[in-house]
């Protein structure tokens, strides 16, 4: 008994980074559809303001806990191949 309740806790201790972190990063792949990409970011908790598709990417806007972004993503395969913080000019 007393290892499966280690067991339990060790699994809970490291998932906890990955629980805590549900963040978009640099090589995830989101899809190359608009509805494919709404559907990976709403899930995170992410609010989409603008997907654009022009010049073989795709860049989109988005807004999660009050951090604006943009995230720019291969149109052929929909990696994240870029992450832009937007900066508030006030």
């Amino acid at each position: 008994m007393e290892t499966l309740k280690l067991l339990t806790l060790t699994g809970l201790i490291a998932t906890a980074p990955v629980l805590a972190l549900a963040n978009v990063g640099l090589g995830d792949k989101l899809g190359t559809t608009e509805a494919d990409i709404r559907t990976a970011l709403e899930g995170q908790g992410y609010q989409i303001e603008e997907i654009e598709f022009e010049d073989g990417e795709i860049e989109v806007e988005l807004i999660k806990d009050g951090v604006e972004t943009e995230l720019v993503l291969s149109e052929s395969d929909g990696v994240i191949t870029a992450i832009e913080l937007e900066k508030d000019d006030d």
